[in-house]
């Protein structure tokens, strides 16, 4: 992060340099148009001190470029600045900053910058602002909006606006209103959200959950459910009952997804992994596919039970004695894998 904090300071003081040396260039209100405007930095340029009136049909500029409009395609080594609209291509080393809106492409090493809204596609080394987004935005760190995307939001960290349709990131999604598919690495926030995919998702129309379960292998678990009308997030810890040798203690994730039946019968699908140790040399690791139908008794609590189907990998005998019979196993050496049913039950206290 250090590295972003002592290049955004230089970008600010580029363009705070175009906006100073261009006072008088922004009081002109005469039309100005150009085919090709090329330069090193404002205003050594061939449009000179009046580049903030013109609108170019291609720029080139080595350092910085400074005008009114562009309608083709402009590129600088580091930063553009456009004081009203943008059509077409932008490409930067740094930063694209566009006073108006824009409608095409923008490229930047760092961010892109656009006041009001942009049709088309943003693509950022760090970040992409504005107040509203077309068909994608692309940031290695993250995209924000004030007001919506209708297309995608695809960041390595962070996506924030309000209306969206998909939003796509390494660590979190913000959003009020999602239509599509909400893709966290951990966290996605929502007003309404009916297909967050993520191990935590706080959505405001949706459901949150504490659970307790029990499976074949007599581990329990407590895991916090959390998600939208349809899909939802698994993260729980526990504890196995029947290894009285060893203490195998056990930590859950996975997604599910409600498919309604009646106002108080539903079925719950979902995909876990889990893992239990006892913190010394040895692993068991389990993947499991549930098929969980459930009733609920209470507004507030519902019970459920029902079939699973299990690949479990573990090795220096961590799993020996929790199963008796498979479907299909192997053992090479310390190793060992088996394919077999099993079932889960447990209650949901619905918060």
């Amino acid at each position: 992060m250090n590295k972003y904090t002592n290049i955004f300071p230089g970008i600010f003081m580029l363009n705070f340099f175009f906006l100073c040396f261009s006072i008088t260039a922004f009081a002109q209100t005469e039309e100005r148009t150009s085919v090709a405007h090329i330069g090193l930095i404002y205003p050594l340029s061939t449009n000179g001190k009046n580049a903030a009136d013109y609108t170019n049909m291609f720029s080139l500029h080595a350092i910085a470029g400074l005008s009114k409009a562009e309608t083709g395609v402009a590129i600088s080594g580091i930063s553009l600045l456009i004081k009203d609209s943008a059509k077409g291509v932008q490409i930067s080393g740094v930063s694209n900053i566009i006073l108006n809106s824009s409608q095409g492409v923008q490229i930047a090493g760092i961010a892109n910058i656009t006041r009001h809204e942009s049709r088309g596609i943003q693509i950022a080394g760090f970040m992409n602002f504005g107040e509203e987004a077309g068909a994608v935005q692309v940031a290695g760190f993250g995209n924000v909006t004030s007001k919506s995307v209708k297309g995608l939001q695809l960041s390595g960290f962070l996506n924030r606006t309000e209306d969206v349709n998909t939003q796509i990131s390494g660590f979190m999604n913000i959003a009020k209103n999602v239509k599509g598919v909400q893709l966290a690495g951990l966290i996605n926030i929502a007003d309404s959200s009916d297909y967050p995919i993520g191990l935590l998702n706080f959505v405001k129309n949706g459901e949150k959950s504490i659970s307790l379960t029990i499976d074949e292998t007599a581990t329990t678990m407590a895991s916090f459910r959390s998600g939208g009308r349809v899909l939802y997030g698994i993260l729980g810890v526990g504890y196995n009952l029947k290894n009285d040798d060893k203490s195998l203690y056990g930590i859950e994730a996975g997604l599910g997804a409600h498919i309604t039946v009646s106002n108080k019968f539903r079925i719950n699908t979902e995909v876990v992994t889990q893992t239990l140790s006892d913190f010394k040399s040895g692993d068991h690791f389990k993947n499991t596919l549930r098929i969980l139908p459930a009733f609920k008794i209470l507004p507030q609590l519902e019970i459920f039970g029902g079939p699973s189907l299990n690949y479990v990998d573990y090795s220096k005998g961590k799993g020996d004695g929790l199963i008796s019979h498979y479907l299909w196993k192997e053992r090479r050496g310390e190793d060992f894998r088996g394919l077999y049913f099993g079932f889960n039950a447990g209650m949901h206290f619905i918060l």
